[in-house]
């Protein structure tokens, strides 16, 4: 029973409770996620070719 009730009010609230973004928001939030992810992915190539090349000097200094 208390199964029955907790899926009532489960569904109850998904369908009148919650507010879902219209196809415009989620486009633009979308676009905010591709370019946010785009700069991250360039921060960390960057700091990984900086790295390897750091790592270059050093090996090279003792090798």
């Amino acid at each position: 029973m208390k199964l029955k009730i907790y899926l009532q009010e489960a569904y109850d609230e998904l369908v009148h409770k919650v507010t879902w973004p219209t196809w415009k928001e989620l486009q633009s939030s979308a676009l905010v996620v591709m370019v946010a992810s785009f700069i991250i992915s360039l921060l960390i190539f960057v700091m990984d070719l900086s790295f390897r090349n750091m790592m270059e000097l050093i090996y090279g200094l003792f090798y």
